[in-house]
């Protein structure tokens, strides 16, 4: 249920959700992808200095820029978003939370950013992408849905590509994505002169294998790996470990 105090008009089945920090709130559309925890763990995992720029590839809902702007003191953040409806809907969640000065939203496709936008434009890139390639797992019947999570407007090498375009010298390349893919991400990321830096793997479970793995590249970086500690979520069904909850507040670490 809305808040009393919203002033943003809704539109059908769409709904007004808090992100629990910094008592921000999203409008999210149940018949177009909705945000998981992996964009939650994105935004933690990004780091965002002060006085730095950033954007965001298929921002979906635009919940990556608007946690970062509650948790980093980023100078401006931005949300590329191909769908129109969803960076639309992106565009008022930034209205609603009153962000207009430091967060903008905008409709355009990110293979195209080199006519869009300066090489070396920005700071700091962040990419939730799609994590399913052509040809592979069901095909959900929902088209925004779809897009989300199959390469099918977009693939991860022109992710890669257009976030190498975009980052400035030494600037870094934040992405979440699957385990599976780890060996083609890391080619990919290097054939772009992005070196890996930074890899948290995230597991359900502690005695579970991990489903997600957050990852910083650097431009321009040398060839040295960190790993951070592993991320459990669960301790039990449905009961979150201390340190999955402590990604909901406060400042990314």
């Amino acid at each position: 249920m809305a808040n009393p105090d919203l002033t943003i008009k809704l539109k059908p089945n769409e709904r007004v959700d808090d992100l629990q920090c910094n008592g921000y709130r999203i409008i999210q559309n149940k018949d177009m992808f909705c945000f998981g925890m992996d964009a939650v763990l994105l935004a933690n995992f990004t780091r965002v200095r002060e006085g730095q720029t950033h954007i965001d590839l298929g921002t979906g809902t635009g919940v990556i820029p608007i946690l970062l702007a509650a948790k980093t003191r980023g100078s401006h953040f931005t949300g590329l978003e191909i769908q129109e409806d969803c960076a639309g809907m992106a565009a008022r969640s930034v209205e609603l939370n009153h962000l207009g000065d430091r967060v903008s939203i905008v409709c355009g496709d990110m293979k195209e950013v080199s006519c869009n936008y300066r090489k070396a434009s920005f700071d700091v890139v962040t990419s939730n992408p799609p994590y399913i390639s052509g040809g592979h797992g069901l095909v959900n019947p929902n088209a925004a849905v779809t897009i989300a999570r199959h390469e099918i407007l977009v693939n991860l090498k022109e992710v890669v590509e257009a976030a190498a375009y975009l980052l400035k010298p030494g600037g870094s390349f934040f992405m979440v994505h699957k385990p599976f893919r780890l060996a083609e991400i890391f080619h990919i990321l290097q054939e772009n002169k992005l070196e890996p830096k930074r890899m948290q793997l995230v597991h359900p479970y502690i005695d579970k294998e991990p489903n997600m793995v957050l990852i910083e590249a650097v431009k321009g970086g040398g060839s040295m790996l960190r790993i951070e500690p592993p991320m459990i979520v669960y301790k039990a069904p449905g009961v979150y470990t201390e340190m999955l909850l402590s990604t909901y507040e406060g400042e990314a670490k």
